[in-house]
Parts: C-alpha cells; sequence; structure tokens
C-alpha cells in the first residue's frame, strides 16, 4: 500500500510544529531554572560536601525520586488541577509546560548532582585551602569544571522532553503528538502519524548533535 499523504494538513503540521517548539523551549527553560539549584542542592548537602545535611538530602532526595518515578501521562493527569490554578487551563501549549516541568526538573537536577560530583575533589579543597568562600566554590569552579557534564545533562533532558511534549497530546496538550495521536491512531491516517514522527526524529537528532557539539567544544576547553 503506498503513501500519498493526501490527508496531511501541512499549515496543521506547520502550526503542530510551532507549537511543540514553543512547549519545548519554554518547558526547558523552566527545567533548567528550577533543576540546576535543586541539583546544586542535592550535591551541596549530600555526605561529605559543603552543605551536609543529612535530614535535607533525604527529604530532597526522596522528593526528586517519587516525581521521576511516575510515568508522565500519569503525572499530567495528576496535576491537572495544579497546572489549572497555575495557568489557568489544561489544555493546548500553555496546560502542557507545568507538567513537563514538574516532570523534568528532577530529572535534570539529578544528571546536575551526577555532574559536580565528577568534579576533582582536589580543585574543591584547592579552594577551599586559598579562602575561598562557599558561593565561591560553587560559582568559580563546581560549575565551571562541570560544564560539560551540565551541557551533555540539558540536552539528555530536552531530548525527553521531546518525547514528554508528545505524550501530552494523549490529553489534549496540543503540538504534533496531538496531531499523531487524533489523526494518526484515532482516524488510521498513517500518512500523518509518519510526518509527525519524522519532523519529531529530526528535532530529536539536531538537538543532540548541537549538544554533543557543546559538549565537545567546552570539553576543548
Amino acid at each position: 500500500m503506498s503513501i500519498t499523504f493526501e490527508n496531511v494538513d501541512w499549515a496543521e503540521i506547520w502550526q503542530g510544529s510551532l507549537d511543540t517548539l514553543t512547549m519545548l523551549a519554554f518547558s526547558t527553560l523552566f527545567t533548567a531554572i528550577i533543576g540546576l539549584p535543586l541539583g546544586i542542592l542535592l550535591f551541596l548537602t549530600s555526605r561529605g560536601q559543603l552543605l551536609q545535611n543529612k535530614a535535607l538530602y533525604a527529604v530532597l532526595s526522596f522528593i526528586v525520586n517519587i516525581l521521576r518515578s511516575v510515568p508522565f501521562i500519569i503525572l499530567m493527569i495528576m496535576l491537572i488541577p495544579l497546572t489549572r490554578l497555575i495557568v489557568g487551563t489544561s489544555l493546548g501549549v500553555q496546560g502542557s509546560i507545568p507538567p513537563l516541568v514538574i516532570g523534568a526538573a528532577p530529572f535534570f537536577a539529578r544528571l546536575v548532582e551526577t555532574s559536580l560530583r565528577e568534579v576533582d575533589r582536589g580543585v574543591i579543597e584547592a579552594a577551599q585551602s586559598m579562602g575561598a568562600s562557599k558561593w565561591q566554590i560553587i560559582w568559580k569552579v563546581l560549575l565551571p569544571e562541570s560544564r560539560p557534564g551540565l551541557i551533555a545533562g540539558i540536552t539528555i533532558t530536552t531530548v525527553a522532553l521531546v518525547s514528554y511534549t508528545a505524550m501530552s497530546g494523549a490529553i489534549g496538550g496540543g503540538g504534533l503528538g496531538d496531531l499523531a495521536i487524533r489523526y494518526g491512531y484515532q482516524r488510521f491516517q498513517t500518512d500523518v502519524m509518519i510526518v509527525t514522527v519524522v519532523i519529531l526524529l529530526v528535532l530529536v537528532q539536531i538537538l543532540q548533535t548541537i549538544g554533543d557539539r557543546l559538549v565537545a567544544y567546552f570539553t576543548r576547553r
């Protein structure tokens, strides 16, 4: 059976692509804003670090693990009341962003924590011996030294968010995922499904390539 793409409304595909990119841009931004400080705090309060606090680390780690363990589509449904409270709707691009951020920020926080753990302990101790304050160690030692790992982490998170945006279409989230479900799945329009999947695959490849090149660039430096 040949695919003729006769069911594809290219204007609708274009709008769906823009909606997906909008969701991806805002969710990645807010994920970084929330996940980076959370990951730094997880690292600093862990055993043997600058702000060691077993109780706080245990609480933060528990919350992060809970949010990471809930499948995203279930998380979206659970967060519908909170999403409506924050943005006034649980549908469309706006309604997708809060659950996207809440689902991805804990994941990114763990990646941040892992990247910071890879910083040579000797570099931190050298900064301490020279009288650097805790804030100076964070901003001038930990973050610069872990930059390639942090970039790799945000790249992995952004790629994961692409799949999350597609899943959000299952409950009216908009974007390419919504088109794939409404036309490709519910109406058996295979051509629409193929187009949406190809666009998502291309988007993932572009994001991964950019991330890999940035990691290579900052690693050489």
